[in-house]
């Protein structure tokens, strides 16, 4: 173990980077975290949060966040909101290099996270929070009794299509081809499902919203005739895929043929010393109280680990 290096580097915040700064702080590892320009992972573009346990009345996604960040400040992660520009697994200590310089490290806990694909379109920020989703499971309860549109036509769109008709009056499905990737399975399921009405070969091309800033429309596009429609609705949910941030780890650690990083035996990559936690590793679950809860799980492997090693 390098003298000179930190003993453990966290490269990422949110929910599950923040836990693991927590619980290592709080094992005198004394963690050094690149948390990021854009600190605070998905939650910071969310508005209300009514699925973390121990907040009753919901909380804001930032104002989570927040509370994360103070938690493991308070017993001594270092933090820099900057981001890491590049990493070398490859020699011991681990080099980390960020804002041009480069910090060493006996072990790194990766929580980078992932970020969903959206159409493309400004409305789609402006309303993110508002009508505009791309979580089912998070925001599907504040839309009861209300139309709403679910884009895509992947397992995850089926998916999210079926969870949501157990609260809206009326869900469209609108994918931009008559095929779909969806397995058969989903597919059945969906087209079963009285509430779902699928609208194919059409794109969403802007969203409108009212005085209070909230989704009331959407405009539907159909890609082979050109045609125009626009649709009442208080919900888009945007379900085409995620894309987890982990390319400055290609060459460095196992990826999966979607850029997800491997790991084993909870939160272990190929390379021994490096743990990665949180959406970068899942792409099934993705929420705050599962990434935070790999976040645990990184930081005691993390721990062990340094302690198997003599540190």
């Amino acid at each position: 173990m390098a003298t000179d290096a930190r003993r453990v580097i966290i490269v990422g915040s949110g929910p599950a980077g923040y836990t693991a700064a927590l619980y290592t702080s709080r094992a005198n590892l004394k963690p050094l975290q690149f948390a990021g320009y854009q600190s605070g992972g998905q939650l910071m573009t969310t508005t209300d949060v009514e699925n973390y346990p121990g907040f009753p009345e919901g909380i804001m996604g930032p104002d989570l966040m927040e509370l994360f960040r103070k938690q493991a400040a308070r017993f001594g992660t270092e933090m820099m909101d900057v981001d890491v520009t590049s990493v070398n697994f490859r020699k011991r200590p681990f080099e980390v290099e960020a804002e041009g310089k480069t910090h060493l490290a006996n072990s790194v806990i990766i929580s980078t996270g992932a970020s969903a694909k959206l159409l493309g379109i400004d409305a789609e920020k402006k309303l993110m929070g508002h009508g505009v989703s791309t979580c089912a499971t998070c925001d599907g309860a504040f839309f009861r009794n209300q139309v709403m549109i679910v884009v895509g036509g992947g397992d995850t769109a089926m998916e999210e299509a079926n969870f949501l008709s157990r609260f809206a009056s009326k869900l469209y499905v609108v994918h931009r081809r008559q095929e779909f990737r969806a397995s058969k399975i989903m597919l059945d399921r969906a087209h079963a499902n009285p509430k779902i009405e699928f609208v194919m070969d059409t794109v969403v091309e802007d969203v409108f919203a009212d005085g209070d800033h909230k989704v009331r429309a959407a405009v539907l596009k159909n890609v082979k005739t050109g045609q125009k429609r626009e649709l009442a609705t208080k919900a888009v949910f945007v379900a085409i895929g995620h894309v987890p941030t982990s390319k400055i780890f290609e060459g460095q650690i196992d990826l999966d043929e979607n850029g997800y990083i491997k790991v084993h035996d909870g939160t272990y990559t190929n390379v021994e010393g490096v743990f990665a936690c949180g959406d970068v590793v899942d792409h099934v679950w993705r929420q705050a109280i599962t990434a935070a809860g790999t976040g645990c799980m990184a930081a005691i492997d993390c721990e062990r680990w340094l302690e198997s090693q003599g540190h």
